[in-house]
């Protein structure tokens, strides 16, 4: 045990002989931090500044023990956060880091990412939980079905969760998640009786807007039984369910054809091998000249392969099975099923604004103990890190999201 003390503190000749591995890595961080800089405060007491060179924000980190730069290079972003999660290190603003990270995304090239057997370890784990039809179920109830009553505390009002778009920097998060569903619905074109099928309907706020303001018929689909029994509790309450219908349904085995289809941040949960199924399901139940509304998460088609190779801290502590899209090959799945892809519009700072609106509510809400029992300190502090990662990805410009629509020609 004293040997190990030593170790994390720098303290014994094991750490010495080690030094000069960790201050090689801190060199290739230095050198690969084209914009802002980081303040690195090491466990042996001295000081470096990495980076400096261009315009950006500043981080500091605190180094408790080496370890965390051992878990970075064996595991990268998941062994990153394990160190955090052991208090190895810390930050008075870990978003700016995850944001230092993902705006030198090029330049620092694979230093944040998993080598060795950890890489390979990691993805393993992640190819047991692809996207089939039993694996997405398990998925989706995985993070969704944490309950409505956990979401409720920290979301706004609509219980949105996916990004909002702020008409104005003062407007509410309930506000702009309304401005955010009225655009989707805007590239519809719905008349009245118009047949809408929404992918992925999460706890209703999109269905009901589209049935109350344009007399649509909604049919919904979602994987989770949580946001299904809200969703149709709602939609009673609201009056509308002569209009609204939702079922527990794969988006692969939707039947029937509609006029228009809206899917928001959902396909993030099919993965790249399943692209062209979602792709297909939407080709195939739209009418001709049918158009389809999509809101997706994107990373920089540079770093996608790298992305796609190892398994990130999301997909191993938040959303497994999840993947970001490569807008490039995305798009090409689109139009290898037909579909027009017209109309992109990005919004990556909004994202990050409204994670940060998410991290606030849901820190108060810890703080006054309002979550729901049974979620722990360490659950707590995983979802708090999982928000500050986000954000800071969008702030670097790295990861993007973005509305489409999609045309089927007539």
């Amino acid at each position: 045990m004293a040997a190990d003390r030593g170790f994390s503190t720098g303290s014994t000749l094991l750490a010495r002989l080690f030094a000069p591995g960790f201050q090689r890595l801190l060199d290739r961080i230095d050198t690969g931090l084209a914009f802002g800089a980081i303040d690195v405060a090491l466990p042996d007491g001295t000081q470096r500044h990495l980076g400096g060179r261009g315009p950006g924000p500043i981080a500091e980190v605190r180094l408790a023990s080496w370890r965390p730069l051992i878990r970075l290079v064996a595991s990268g972003s998941v062994g990153w956060y394990r160190g955090w999660a052991e208090r190895e290190w810390d930050s008075p603003d870990p978003v700016a880091l995850f944001d230092l990270f993902m705006r030198n995304r090029r330049t620092l090239g694979d230093a944040g990412r998993a080598h060795g057997h950890g890489r390979w370890l990691n993805r393993l784990l992640h190819a047991f939980r692809r996207n089939s039809r039993e694996g997405a179920r398990r998925n989706i109830a995985f993070h969704y079905d944490l309950g409505n009553d956990f979401y409720a505390v920290w979301l706004d009002p609509t219980m949105t969760y996916s990004s909002a778009v702020f008409a104005a920097p003062t407007d509410t998060l309930e506000a702009a998640q309304r401005h955010k569903i009225a655009l989707l619905l805007d590239r519809l074109a719905l008349a009245p009786g118009s047949r809408l099928l929404e992918i992925g309907s999460g706890w209703g706020a999109l269905a009901a807007a589209a049935a109350r303001d344009h007399d649509a018929a909604v049919t919904g689909i979602t994987l989770s039984s949580e946001q299904l029994a809200f969703a149709e509790r709602r939609i009673e309450a609201e009056g509308l369910s002569g209009r609204v219908r939702f079922a527990l349904c794969d988006y692969r085995d939707v039947s029937g054809t509609f006029d228009a289809v809206v899917s928001v941040e959902m396909v993030e949960a099919v993965g790249e091998r399943y692209w062209p199924d979602y792709m297909a399901a939407i080709a195939r139940t739209l009418r001709p000249g049918g158009r389809a509304a999509i809101q997706f998460i994107s990373i920089d088609d540079a770093i996608f392969e790298g992305y796609a190779a190892n398994t990130d801290f999301i997909q191993t502590y938040i959303f497994p099975g999840g993947m970001l899209i490569s807008e490039s090959r995305f798009r090409a799945a689109a139009e290898a099923a037909g579909l027009r892809w017209e109309d992109r519009k990005g919004y990556g700072l909004h994202y990050a604004e409204t994670l940060k609106r998410w991290r606030q509510s849901f820190d108060a809400a810890a703080r006054e103990g309002r979550l729901p029992r049974g979620f722990d300190d360490a659950f707590v502090r995983l979802w708090r890190y999982y928000l500050m990662y986000c954000e800071g990805g969008f702030r670097g410009g790295g990861i993007d999201v973005a509305q489409v629509t999609l045309v089927k020609p007539g």
